[in-house]
């Protein structure tokens, strides 16, 4: 019988009230192939095999734990679907030509071969886990340097093909819960004050995204000029001040009895409702989420509530699905996983 692994985004972790997710990325290119928007088609499938060839064909012990998946030969709800849990970006799946991604079987770690760079290496981690993430990045990174040699300069870094990656190459973010600030109206003056510090806080799926249900990524802007310490060092400051101010603030929200109301209503509508749309639903669940965390509601786990959310997302419905679900049908389908999972919420 196959083993059943758990994937990273149907746990909670610490500070799991507040913080979703953790995630680390790297950007990478080989030294001896120009950047992926000068590339021929034949260079690309070179690259694609180089960095397959390099874990795959490894003597590491985490080589095993990872399948290759050429982009071309995913539909496109499949490829939308990772998008939506956070495995890849936007951009990375609006062409599919000659890329591919190296994923593990927990989906905790992925790699993107020829998106902006020839390599994205990307570790993902419930809850605030931004040390633990930039260690295990680093072992994925030196373990592809060994075979891909990466371009690197000494006085810039890490070679990319936006400047504004050079350096570290290393993005790191933590996905928030911050439904309190949101409705004391506290975002606009925070986002601001974050720009000072290195730090950007965006929506829901990252740059241009909006904010979906009060979640952001709050992730750091500056790659040049600092170590990756220091840089996780910082996010993860500004992380537990943010965290603070929030938990702070839903203290005195949830006092009031129209939230309280707020929260009751939605419970009973997301337990109860014959069809639901993602955006609704998104709304709703931070409601509950909200109402978990403060004890006003129980009977249903912040964990059971993130395996949820990934499981009713449209593309992921879809893919399960086999693509042929009418928008109609696909609300009625969500509506159905969500009350089933949640009949203990009270």
């Amino acid at each position: 019988m196959a083993e059943t692994v758990r994937k990273w985004y149907e746990k909670s972790g610490a500070e799991g009230d507040v913080i979703i997710s953790t995630r680390v990325r790297l950007a990478r290119n080989l030294a001896a192939y120009p950047f992926p928007n000068r590339m021929t088609a034949e260079q690309k499938t070179e690259v694609e095999k180089k960095v397959c060839d390099a874990l795959l064909n490894s003597n590491s012990v985490i080589a095993s734990a990872f399948g290759f998946y050429p982009m071309d030969e995913m539909t496109r709800e499949q490829a939308v679907s990772l998008v939506e849990r956070h495995i890849v970006s936007p951009e990375f799946v609006a062409e599919s030509k000659g890329r591919g991604i190296l994923i593990s079987k927990d989906e905790s770690i992925s790699i993107m071969v020829n998106e902006e760079d020839h390599v994205r290496i990307q570790i993902l981690k419930e809850g605030l886990s931004l040390e633990a993430s930039a260690e295990m990045a680093d072992r994925i990174d030196t373990l592809l340097h060994e075979n891909l040699h990466f371009a690197f300069d000494p006085e810039l870094g890490y070679l990319t093909q936006c400047p504004t990656n050079l350096g570290t190459g290393m993005r790191a973010s933590v996905m928030m819960h911050l439904p309190a600030l949101t409705e004391s109206g506290g975002m606009g003056r925070i986002s601001a004050n974050l720009s000072k510090l290195g730090l950007v806080i965006r929506g829901t799926y990252g740059e241009g995204s909006q904010v979906i249900g009060a979640m952001y990524q709050l992730s750091n802007q500056i790659t040049l000029g600092l170590s990756e310490k220091e840089a996780i060092q910082n996010l993860q400051n500004i992380t537990m001040q943010l965290m603070q101010e929030e938990r702070k603030a839903r203290k005195a929200l949830v006092q009031h009895i129209t939230v309280q109301d707020k929260i009751g209503r939605s419970a009973g509508i997301i337990r109860g409702a014959k069809m639901l749309s993602c955006d609704e639903y998104m709304n709703l669940i931070s409601h509950v989420r909200l109402g978990l965390a403060e004890g006003i509601l129980s009977g249903v786990t912040i964990e059971s509530i993130n395996a949820l959310t990934a499981a009713v997302q449209p593309a992921t419905l879809l893919a399960e699905h086999g693509g042929d679900l009418q928008p109609a049908q696909r609300d009625v389908l969500r509506a159905e996983k969500v009350r089933s999972a949640l009949l203990a919420l009270q």
